[in-house]
């Protein structure tokens, strides 16, 4: 587990479990932002020849996005809701992260209504911003 700057078991906020969890830390919330991170290891499953591959980068894009609303949940004191991704847009990978790496993740929320998010997402790694891009999320009603 990485560090996280909220004293709180992310595991707890986001519907994946083992061994589907892509994040593993919160380190900033507000009601339009989220910045979440995941250390890559060796036991991940969508490490392939030692590197993170693009799905597990678009799947800790949507993840991250899903700390943010299973965080608002938590504020109410409900349990985290389930979502999906509804479209992806723009989606640029510009490197795969590599074992040990530690994802910082910043997601903006832009519009968010009756379920629906439409959010910016940017990857870094030692801040240097490795993929970006457009998602909207649904949340399952």
């Amino acid at each position: 587990m990485s560090f996280s700057a909220y004293d709180i078991d992310v595991r707890q906020l986001i519907p994946q479990q083992h061994p589907f969890v892509m994040v593993d830390a919160l380190f900033a919330y507000s009601d339009t932002e989220v910045i979440a991170g995941l250390t890559i290891h060796e036991s991940n499953i969508l490490v392939r020849d030692e590197k993170f591959t693009e799905p597990g980068l678009i799947e800790h894009m949507a993840q991250s996005v899903a700390l943010h609303t299973g965080y608002q949940y938590h504020l109410k004191k409900e349990p985290a809701p389930t979502g999906y991704i509804g479209a992806i847009k723009n989606i640029t990978i510009l490197s795969l992260p590599k074992l040990n790496d530690q994802l910082r993740t910043t997601v903006q929320i832009m519009n968010e209504f009756m379920g629906i998010s439409a959010v910016k997402i940017s990857v870094n790694v030692d801040g240097n911003e490795i993929a970006f891009g457009e998602m909207k999320t649904v949340v399952a009603s």
